[in-house]
Formats: structure tokens, sequence, C-alpha cells
């Protein structure tokens, strides 16, 4: 883990998604935070210690999902599958699919399992996954701010953790998608899916795959409290679709789509969520 020394900082960003906004100054303080994501080693390490069975790995519960066709409700998680053409990019099932079957022990649910990604971040793993490894752990998962903060790595209204130029000198600096998403992956960073972390330079802190490669879970809900509330958004926190931001982008981000490899980027994803590109990583607080 690396020390961070808390402060204010500039968090958020006026220029890009709407849900970054408002631009605003936000304190925290002293904690120690992963250098990395959680690795396909260490989840394994923790699951042989206490026998815990992931969020995918587990029967669903009609109860949960009552409009779900019940050939789905069955393990398993969400797979990205590239389309063979381009397609409209206002539907995501052209190219996510529920496999069954998909956990973090094979995250394709191809059977290919993760005997080769061993130092690759883990991923198919909900959000009370990553708390029961964090509690493991003697950790937590970071909050928003604290996340950001530390992404940024001390270049406070930069766009990205290195500056504002997405490949200084023509480098590629994370593990993201280029050519046009979701069909076409040139691959010119050398990764198609994830990669072992610190693959890519690490940011002023020393952290490395702070954006890019996988995004990642926080322990702060995703009730636009930023921006707008939405009609249809349930107040009920106990609901298994309730949202928490997820932070810093993945493999799969792309210009043409979703140019969120950048401290300020935010997503809400349902806390049952399992996917082939979110992981975690967690802090301890001073």
């Amino acid at each position: 883990m690396i020390l961070i020394g808390g402060g204010a900082f500039q968090m958020g960003s006026a220029t890009f998604y709407r849900e970054e906004r408002p631009l605003r100054e936000a304190m925290v303080g002293d904690f120690w935070i992963d250098r990395a994501p959680v690795t396909n080693r260490e989840f394994s390490q923790f699951v042989a210690a206490t026998g815990y069975v992931s969020l995918a790995e587990r029967q669903p519960l009609p109860e949960h999902y009552p409009d779900a066709d019940p050939a789905l409700l069955v393990p398993g998680a969400a797979v990205f599958r590239k389309p063979p053409g381009p397609v409209g990019l206002r539907d995501p099932r052209a190219w996510w699919a529920y496999v069954p079957n998909a956990s973090w022990r094979d995250p394709l649910g191809d059977g290919a399992g993760i005997a080769a990604l061993a130092d690759h971040p883990v991923v198919q793993v909900a959000h009370e996954d990553a708390l029961a490894y964090a509690n493991w752990c003697g950790k937590t998962l970071p909050g928003e701010a604290e996340w950001e903060f530390a992404a940024r790595g001390g270049l406070d209204g930069a766009i990205y953790p290195w500056g504002d130029d997405p490949q200084p000198e023509g480098r590629h600096m994370a593990n993201t998608w280029q050519g046009r998403f979701p069909w076409e992956n040139l691959a010119e960073d050398g990764y198609d899916r994830t990669s072992p972390v610190g693959s890519f330079p690490a940011n002023g802190y020393g952290l490395v795959d702070v954006v890019g490669n996988v995004w990642e879970w926080t322990a702060t809900p995703f009730d636009d409290e930023v921006t707008e509330r939405s009609c249809c958004q349930a107040p009920d926190a106990a609901r298994p679709d309730r949202r928490f931001v997820v932070k810093g982008g993945s493999h799969l981000c792309a210009p043409n789509y979703c140019l969120r490899y950048r401290p300020a980027a935010r997503q809400g994803e349902a806390r049952d969520t399992a996917t082939s590109h979110i992981g975690f990583r967690c802090i301890a607080r001073c």
C-alpha cells in the first residue's frame, strides 16, 4: 500500500460528461491505498482462506428479478463480446451478454479460467464481493473522493493522471480501446482485454492502473447527489440493484464512445453487477 497525504483538491469536471459536474472543491484525510487493483492471485488467496462464494457463483433469487427470463436465473455474469461488425451505440446488448458460469474463476465463461491471468485484476466481482475481500484484509473500499484524489497523483485539474496529453510522445499510458468501439479493437497498446497490473506507468503517487484496464468499485452510492436525481431511481438502499460509483474506466473505454479513462470520470453500477471489466482496490484510513 502507498500512504497518501490528504488535502483539498478540485473534484469532478465541467468539461466532459454530465455526471461529473459540477467541478467543486473536496477534502480528504490521510489514507493508505493499494498500489494496484486486487489481482486474481490475491483474490484466490482470499477464497482459499475463507471458502467465500462470489455473487456470480450463487443461484439468483427470483424475487430479486421478477421480470427476468427464467432461463437466465442461473449463476453467471456479464461478459463483453465483440460484435462482428459495426453496430449502433445506443443498445449495449449488442456487445454485452449474460453468460452462465462466468465468474471470477472463469471471467469469460468459456472454460479458459485464470491460470494465465494471475497478475491481472480480478473481475466478475460484485460490490459485496469487493467488500468481503476488503474486510478479510482489514481494509475497506475507498470513497469516491479518496479514490479520485489518489488517482490524480498530485496533478490537480489535469485531465489524465499523467497530464493533459492523452498520449505523450505517442506513448500509450493506460490499457484502453483503440479503434472503433465495440467491434474494432486495434490493440495498439498491446492488450485486447485486461492486462497484468503495472503494465503501464505509475502516476505521481506510485499507483498503477488508476485509469484503464478495469473500472474500480468505491463505497460511494451513485445517488446523483451531484447531478439531477432520476424520477425512476428507487431510494431503497436494500435493493439488489442499488448503484455504487465505479471509477477509472477500463480497457473498453474508447474516445468514440466512452472517454472515461480519467480520474474525474464516474459511473453508477448496480451492487449486484459482476462484469468482465470491473475490479477494485482497497484503502486503510489513518
